[in-house]
């Protein structure tokens, strides 16, 4: 039988799981007491510790809740009181936490940790009232640059358009835009029909629809879907995946609501948002068939209904979405998928439009759930094509044949009972032998198609190798002979390795190998048709011997890797076009969100493509705006280790080229120090070690907190250990962030530690050829010499040669090392007599003399005369005549 326990028991079990820091344990046995305990007084306790779990677990919501039972049980509980008002802050709501503050200090005056608290909660507060009055007015003069007509000043324009788009991705900042009648500036913008004034329009909306429903319906209902779908069509190809985006985003944010932090306030003001996601589909259902829309319109429509529609798991029993749109628009998409390019009154469609048609079908398809509703599916395909088919011209046979093609790229079941419709197949043999090479293409294409099922294979093999064959040897088109050959891959490798099913004569495999091997490595042909070549031989390796033949043809594998490798500047445009279509945005809330499908291999390829997103410095400020600075934190802490280096080394990167403190506002660029710190151990590579270095140089530049933070982290011996380094850039980059480290009190101890060659090493450096390297020495013993004045003294004790070094610093041709050696000759001056007497007794008191009259050098001139004026107060020479 199972031990009874008391809830008394319980709750002494929570407090020691939760003082061993298992949180999630201590609130598991908390909410057990609670289930046993009936007692007010204990109850209010139990409440209280549990609002302690939800803290640690960064769950605001339950905390702030459970806080509230206790309080509503003892007002005058002071941990309670505390803790709610620590919740409150998390989640926004700060003048409520000051209220609770207030409260505990008014019980407890004399507590120091209330006071700190309640005095850091009002300088949030002041900060954030300044920057919403500060932010009313940037909003107005921004939306008042970009609607002047007369303002001609493009950077400007542009400037606040970026602006614009930055502020509406914090919450505070979108809700001001939403107030100030943004919603009807933002449809003013897009009314202009100027593309980069849409675009910063589009882009802001997305910022004041992401996660939040409310506002997504009041903007939906303001706009129309209508106007929406519109931009979506248009001819620029920017605007238009701006709009998709927007459109994404509405999408989440109406089947989803708010994010949870601020799920309860929403969830009371809003209703279901069904009716409004339905019109949204239908408008995008509206423009597939529409003369008017671009073809990457028609592009970007198919693919948000490819994402939005189906079920996103088999464990939602409601299909009734797709239901609706095969009802509604099931047409409409096939209309796409049977264009024939090139025919009169053919849709404008992209070479992806009847892939996306096919793969949306084949997800509607999927979703189905029941043979009721595939066979409604399939009679809707079939009265389709009919209407195509029969009783009309060449022209409609052709769109039914492309019908066909699309179906048997997507739902392979519908495809094949199109296919057994009477006489389709009769015409697609028949039309192989057309004169007319687009007529030949869709037959040939759609013919190939049909031979991926073995059952057709030997119906195909009977009526149609031979004229493959003739199409295949007499065409005159390299996309029609490539093609034939492809359909007669297919047919060579049907059956696999089952014999009985074998249609083609032993060696017949091989020799159609050869020859697709032959068009693989003929650089005179265009990609794409190389690529169908490709596609042949990935049936014919079916065969063991082809396999082995092409495995042992260099050339061939050669030209196959050749063909899925992009050129630097074709990758530079993609990922250009990637950050135009906000892919940053996009990443961001899935990393925000708390899906289960963000698995540690899933953070591993989103941290991937930061990496690549932040390659080449003038993007880095664009990932930033679009949030990816944030979200490249989290994943830098958590998941595999290869994905957290990949987004520390992106961290990197953008602390390198762009502002620290622009980049990771407010406490966040606290939060970058342990990632970059990680780039310093040994196991990681040269490259991550050398930019880590650089990174945490700027964040040591920056402030003393940060400079503890770094310290805290234990970062300074592994910088010590990179001064070594036998890499030229990786020893200057540790060199100069030891400069800037050098800053703060206890880095300046380090370098009087009994024993230590560290003050030795820097000294050394200042007298290396390399002149970056002493460039940073000697800038390091010049901040140390001025903050830390023992550190003078011990200069003459670390090597023989520290007198040659600073002489030959003050007689640099570099302005720059001679400033930094006079500077670290004055304070040695400073420091002690004794040490000034060894600088004097040699040529320096000769060098000084010199550089102090350089007019050309201002800064070394000052230096060298308050090394002079020291040597004259010590009695050590003589003042000039005529000087006091």
């Amino acid at each position: 039988m199972e031990e009874t326990v008391t809830a008394g028991q319980l709750r002494e079990r929570g407090n020691t799981l939760f003082q061993a820091g298992d949180h999630g344990a201590a609130l598991a046995a908390y909410t057990r007491a609670l289930s046993l305990c009936q007692a007010g007084p204990e109850r209010a306790v139990l409440h209280r510790n549990r609002a302690a779990c939800y803290l640690k677990l960064e769950d605001y919501a339950k905390a702030e809740a459970d806080a509230s039972k206790a309080i509503e049980a003892d007002g005058r509980d002071m941990k309670a009181l505390f803790r709610r008002s620590q919740a409150l802050q998390k989640l926004g709501r700060l003048d409520q936490a000051v209220s609770d503050l207030q409260r505990c200090v008014s019980l407890e005056p004399k507590n120091k940790a209330f006071q700190e608290a309640l005095r850091a909660l009002g300088s949030s507060m002041h900060e954030k009232m300044k920057t919403m009055s500060c932010t009313d007015s940037k909003v107005e003069q921004m939306f008042q640059i970009l609607l002047d007509p007369q303002e001609k000043d493009v950077d400007k324009k542009q400037k606040a358009a970026q602006n614009l788009i930055v502020l509406a991705r914090e919450e505070a900042g979108a809700e001001k835009i939403f107030q100030s009648d943004g919603v009807q500036l933002l449809t003013q913008l897009l009314d202009t029909a100027k593309a980069d004034l849409m675009l910063a329009a589009l882009r802001t909306l997305v910022g004041l629809c992401s996660g939040h429903r409310s506002r997504s319906m009041a903007i939906l209902t303001e706009l129309g879907s209508s106007r929406l779908s519109a931009v979506l069509g248009v001819e620029h190809e920017q605007v238009s995946l701006a709009a998709c985006n927007l459109l994404h985003v509405m999408f989440d944010s109406l089947k989803e609501g708010m994010q949870k932090d601020f799920r309860g306030k929403e969830d009371a003001v809003v209703l279901d948002s069904s009716k409004e996601q339905k019109v949204l589909i239908k408008d995008l259902l509206e423009l597939l068939p529409l003369e008017g829309a671009s073809a990457h319109g028609r592009d970007n429509a198919l693919n948000l209904l490819i994402k939005v529609v189906p079920r996103k798991s088999p464990k939602d029993i409601n299909n009734s979405m797709s239901l609706w749109v095969i009802d509604q628009g099931l047409k409409k998409i096939l209309e796409v998928g049977s264009t024939v390019c090139g025919t009169p009154g053919s849709l404008p469609v992209t070479e992806n439009s009847r892939m996306s048609a096919s793969v949306l079908l084949s997800k509607l398809y999927d979703d189905l759930k029941c043979d009721a509703e595939r066979e409604n599916f399939h009679h809707l395909c079939e009265d389709y094509v009919r209407s195509w088919f029969e009783g009309q011209e060449l022209a409609g046979k052709l769109r039914a044949i492309q019908t066909v093609s699309c179906l048997l790229q997507g739902p392979s079941e519908a495809g094949n009972r199109v296919l057994e419709l009477e006489g389709i197949m009769d015409c697609i043999l028949s039309l192989c032998a057309s004169v007319c090479e687009a007529h030949q293409l869709v037959a040939v294409e759609a013919l190939i198609h049909a031979a991926d099922k073995a059952k057709r294979a030997s119906f195909i093999t009977a009526n149609g190798v031979s004229l493959l064959k003739e199409i295949y040897k007499h065409s005159e088109k390299d996309s029609i002979r490539i093609r034939a050959l492809v359909g007669l891959c297919k047919l060579g490798s049907a059956g696999g390795t089952d014999f009985s099913m074998k249609q083609f004569a032993e060696g017949s495999t091989e020799k159609l190998a050869k020859q697709c091997r032959k068009w693989l490595c003929n650089e005179a042909i265009d990609a794409g048709t190389r690529r169908w070549a490709v596609e042949g031989l990935a049936y014919l390796t079916f065969d063991a011997d082809v396999k082995e033949e092409f495995v042992e043809d260099k050339a061939a594998m050669q030209a196959m890797f050749q063909l899925t490798k992009d050129k630097p500047d074709f990758v530079k445009r993609r990922v250009r076009k990637l950050l135009t279509a906000g892919v940053v945005s996009a990443l961001a809330c899935v990393v925000k969100s708390e899906n289960p499908a963000l698995t540690n291999a899933c953070r591993e390829l989103i941290s991937r493509v930061f990496l690549a997103l932040v390659a080449e410095t003038e993007d880095r400020g664009s990932v930033v705006a679009q949030g990816g600075g944030k979200a490249l934190i989290p994943l830098s802490l958590e998941g595999t280790e290869v994905g957290q280096t990949k987004a520390a080394q992106a961290l990197a990167k953008i602390t390198i080229t762009s502002n620290p403190e622009m980049a990771f506002p407010g406490e966040r660029i606290y939060e970058v120090v342990r990632p970059l710190v990680s780039l310093l151990h040994l196991q990681r590579s040269g490259l991550e070690n050398f930019e880590g270095l650089m990174a945490l140089t700027n964040l040591a530049g920056i402030s003393e907190r940060l400079r503890q933070k770094i310290l805290k982290e234990r970062a300074v011996p592994m910088i010590e250990g990179y001064m070594f380094e036998e890499h030229e850039l990786i020893r200057l980059a540790a060199t100069e962030c030891m400069c800037n480290m050098a800053m703060s009190k206890e880095v300046q101890e380090l370098f009087l530690d009994e024993g230590s060659d560290r003050l030795k090493l820097m000294v050394l450096y200042s007298g290396e050829e390399d002149e970056k390297l002493r460039r940073a020495a000697s800038g390091t013993l010049a901040m140390l010499t001025a903050l830390h004045p023992p550190i003078c003294k011990r200069i003459p004790q670390v090597t023989v040669h520290w007198l040659e070094i600073l002489q030959a610093l003050l007689l640099s041709p570099s302005a720059e090392l001679q400033h930094r050696g006079a500077v670290v000759v004055m304070n040695m001056m400073a420091a002690a007599r004794e040490v000034a007497e060894l600088l004097i007794a040699s040529e320096m008191l000769e060098i000084l003399t010199v550089l102090a009259k350089d007019r050309d050098k201002p800064r070394v001139a000052q230096a060298a005369q308050e090394s002079l004026e020291r040597a004259v107060q010590y009695g050590l020479i003589q003042p000039h005549p005529g000087q006091q």
